[in-house]
Order: structure tokens, then C-alpha cells, then sequence
């Protein structure tokens, strides 16, 4: 077994040095690199489909199920979107350096916050390429070194991908270190890095729970995590019954395999008989699995029941648990005690039903009358996302810019001494 301690502190040292002359750095440099980078995406984009191809044949092996394949999978439209989602990042204000709170003491001190990048980032991800994108992009525009971390499944188009990031690096005049793949999938070689208490200053894993937990539990510096994504739409009794199907459907459907996708439907028995069969109908149709509880069940055909063990499941499949409740209380306990913190939504005309969900709910984003497919950091104005976390310190929700800084005190003073 290689021991990976030197080999983790090194490839760390590197980012250090990296990070502090990214502090330094204008935003007309970081984005010069990110449009470098997006350009160099689309000329090359067969390059990066013809490693994808070699990880689509590999993984065949893994026992990957159809929605981690899909997560894998990249094409010409794909890669232009991973394109597209670091040009987005160019629009964003830089945040290094942004003063968002000063005052003037008594004695004519000025004393202002001013917000700072948190230093290296050791990101862990499975499965999806384009992360290695995303992530480097919102790491430098925040003046953060980033060493990534991929899955095996993903390894050949991860390399593509950073070759063309490491060459925008060099044409652009920025430190090469700043973005750094990891070069092997030894999964000592990850221990060694969460050893690394002084060389990296937070660590972010995206993936699967066993993953999320192995991190947790072995990392000596701050995690920003997500463990699960059980999200639920919660159809109340005063609803739109069209909206509420089409708000289901998309939120279980569109794309079943993702972190926001729902897992579970709560529906008021006032609204039940009416909502559950046509709803049932048209999930039925997109191909989805129902699993009911004993009321349910009486509404909808063709059905399994659920178990206890479904209403905490994470499927990322064209699975749903479903379960009548008799009040908007109980909906909220539900959700409360089966839920992940990650997004659930209520679909109600009333506002005060949709106020008391909001301001109960423990969870990092709350939808009202909207699909839980919108948590996410594209779709909020973030740009890009480097993951959605349920923590409460020191990112909640979709982590962009804003959420890979941290702050530090700037005080000015014209000679004034303490006495």
C-alpha cells in the first residue's frame, strides 16, 4: 500500500502557493481565463467526447444504474452548457475584496468587513464531468486554489476537461496550481488529503451518502456537505390541481437522477380523490414506479405499497412514495422528520399556509407554487454551483461565489491608540 501522505502534502503546498496569488489577482484576469476556458471547450469538444466515450465503456463494469450513466454521459449540447455556465460566472460580480459592512467608531476608526477567499478547496465529486468545470470556475473567480478530486467512473473526461482548464491557466498568466487534478483514484489518496488540516482550509464532497459520510468523518478541516436529497411537494387542500401536476411531474421527472429531484408526495385528503388518479395518470405516463400509503392506495391502481424505509429513501430513479395527510401540521412533521434539509415545495393558494410551510420547514430552500428542480445554483443567479448544502455553518442551499468566501476585519485609523 503507497503511503500518500508526501504526495497529498505536496500537491496541497502547490495550491497553497497558488491561492495566495489568486488573492492578487484583477477580475478581468479571472475572467480572461474563464472565457479562455469556454472557448476552448467548444473548439475541443471532441476531444472531451471521445475521452467520455472511453469512461461510457469502463463504467459498463461499474454496475452503474441508468440514471449514474446519464449523470456521466457527455455530448456536443452538454459541453456547450458547461461553456455557457462559466460565462455565466463572467457576469457575476468578483466578490473578492467586496467591503459589505463598515462604520466609524467614536474615535474615527473605520472599521469595515471585507470579504476574502476561504484558500484551497480539496473538491471530491462522482460521476459528472461537467463539475470539474463548475467547480473550477466558481474556485478561481473566487480567488480559491481547488484540487479535484473525481470518480473513477469519470476519470478519462475529467483529464480532458482540466487539460484544457490547466492551458487557459498558462495563456492567461495565472498560476497553473490554482486548478489541480488529482491523478489517481486510490482512495488512500483521499485520506492523506483529509489529513491535511493546515494545508487545506475546507473540503466539499458531491456524491453518493457512503461517500458524503466517509468525509465527514475523517476530515480534520470544515466539510460543506449535502448527505441525501429526499425532497418533497406537499399539495395542499386550497391548490390548482393542473399547477400541482405539472409541478410533481417536473419535479419527479425531468430530470429523476439529481439531488433536487422529489422523492415523495404529501397530498391533503380534501384535495386527494379529486388529485391523486388524474396525477397518478400522468407519472404513470413519464415511466414512474408509485409507492402509496394505505389511503392512497385506494385512489391510485397499479401501485406498491410503501414502506417505512421509502419515505427515507433517495431513489434518483422513476420512483415515488406517496401518502395522504390530513392537515398542513402534519405535512410539515412529516417532511421534518423523513426529509434531508435539502428543497421541498408546497402547492397552495393559501398565502398563509404557504407562510406557516415556509417558516417550518427545516430545510435549505423552500418553493412555493414552483418545482423543486429550481434549487439550484444556475437557476437562483449564482452561476454555476459547486453543490447544495444542508449545513447550516457557513453555507446553506446552493453554494456559488459568495459561499467559497469568508471575510476578515480591515481597520482604518489616522494614529489613534488605545488607552
Amino acid at each position: 500500500m503507497t503511503d500518500f501522505s508526501q504526495y497529498a502534502s505536496d500537491w496541497a503546498a502547490r495550491a497553497k502557493a497558488a491561492s495566495r496569488q489568486l488573492v492578487m489577482a484583477t477580475g478581468e484576469q479571472k475572467n480572461a481565463w474563464l472565457q479562455r476556458s469556454a472557448d476552448l471547450l467548444r473548439a475541443r469538444a471532441g476531444e472531451i467526447i471521445a475521452a467520455n466515450t472511453k469512461d461510457l465503456e469502463a463504467a459498463l463494469g461499474y454496475g452503474l444504474t441508468s440514471a449514474m450513466m446519464d449523470r456521466l454521459r457527455l455530448d456536443a449540447e452538454r459541453i456547450g452548457k458547461i461553456a455557457v455556465a462559466m460565462e455565466e460566472i463572467i457576469a457575476l460580480a468578483d466578490p473578492v475584496g467586496e467591503i459589505f459592512e463598515s462604520s466609524v467608531r467614536p474615535n474615527g476608526l473605520l472599521v469595515t468587513k471585507v470579504r476574502v477567499p476561504l484558500g484551497v478547496v480539496f473538491f471530491i465529486f462522482e460521476s459528472r464531468p461537467n463539475v470539474t468545470a463548475d467547480a473550477a470556475a466558481l474556485c478561481v473567480k473566487s480567488g480559491n486554489a481547488v484540487i479535484l478530486r473525481g470518480g473513477k467512473e469519470a476519470f478519462h473526461s475529467n483529464q480532458a476537461i482540466h487539460c484544457l482548464l490547466a492551458e487557459a491557466l498558462r495563456e492567461t498568466g495565472l498560476p497553473e496550481a490554482a486548478v489541480q487534478l488529482v491523478d489517481t483514484t486510490d482512495r488512500d489518496a483521499v485520506g492523506a488529503f483529509l489529513r491535511l488540516r493546515d494545508g487545506i482550509d475546507v473540503t466539499i464532497p458531491r456524491g453518493g451518502k457512503s461517500l458524503i459520510e466517509r468525509v465527514a468523518s475523517e476530515a480534520a478541516m470544515p466539510v460543506i456537505k449535502h448527505y441525501d436529497g429526499i425532497c418533497h411537494v406537499y399539495v395542499d387542500a386550497s391548490t390548482d390541481l393542473d399547477m400541482a401536476r405539472e409541478i410533481i411531474v417536473n419535479s419527479k421527472c425531468q430530470r429523476p437522477g439529481v439531488c433536487n429531484a422529489a422523492e415523495t408526495l404529501l397530498v391533503h385528503r380534501d384535495a386527494a380523490a379529486e388529485f391523486l388518479p388524474q396525477v397518478a395518470a400522468a407519472l404513470k405516463a413519464a415511466g414512474t414506479e408509485l409507492r402509496c400509503c394505505p389511503r392512497s392506495l385506494e385512489l391510485i391502481s397499479d401501485a406498491r405499497a410503501a414502506t417505512e424505509d421509502d419515505y427515507r429513501t433517495e431513489y434518483l430513479d422513476l420512483i415515488l412514495s406517496v401518502k395522504i395527510v390530513d392537515s398542513l401540521d402534519e405535512a410539515i412533521a412529516h417532511i421534518n422528520e423523513y426529509g434531508s434539509h435539502h428543497t421541498d415545495a408546497i402547492v397552495t393558494r393559501d398565502i398563509a399556509a404557504a407562510t406557516a410551510f415556509s417558516a417550518s420547514v427545516d430545510s435549505a430552500a423552500i418553493h412555493v407554487n414552483a418545482s423543486t428542480r429550481f434549487n439550484d445554483g444556475g437557476e437562483y443567479g449564482l452561476g454555476a454551483e459547486i453543490g447544495i448544502s444542508t449545513d447550516k455553518f457557513h453555507a446553506r442551499g446552493p453554494c456559488g461565489l459568495r459561499e467559497l468566501t469568508s471575510y476578515k476585519y480591515v481597520v482604518h485609523g489616522s494614529g489613534q491608540t488605545r488607552h
